[in-house]
């Protein structure tokens, strides 16, 4: 099972566990064990089908930006890490 990395505003769909294993082959289908798990998370990661631009992802500190986006294949030792894009200035 993959471990994904929560990130604090999240937390209240989590049951404020910092970390929720899930499996899935893709990005794609670790959101949806997500969304199994926690109920209500997959719309604040998605819109339209697509990753939210306010989101992050990284697959064992790779971004799936520069990969294959929700179809980047995760491994079963896979960390999937969750990150708010902030901007700065």
């Amino acid at each position: 099972m993959a471990k994904v990395k929560i990130p604090t505003p999240l937390l209240r769909f989590t049951g404020n566990k910092a970390f929720v294993e899930v499996s899935g082959g893709t990005v794609a289908d670790v959101i949806e064990g997500l969304e199994k798990a926690c109920p209500g998370i997959r719309e604040r990661l998605l819109k339209g089908g697509e990753m939210n631009r306010f989101i992050n992802v990284y697959v064992d500190g790779e971004d799936i930006r520069f990969a294959k986006g929700l179809k980047t294949s995760v491994g079963a030792a896979s960390e999937v890490s969750l990150v708010p894009a902030i901007s700065g200035g």
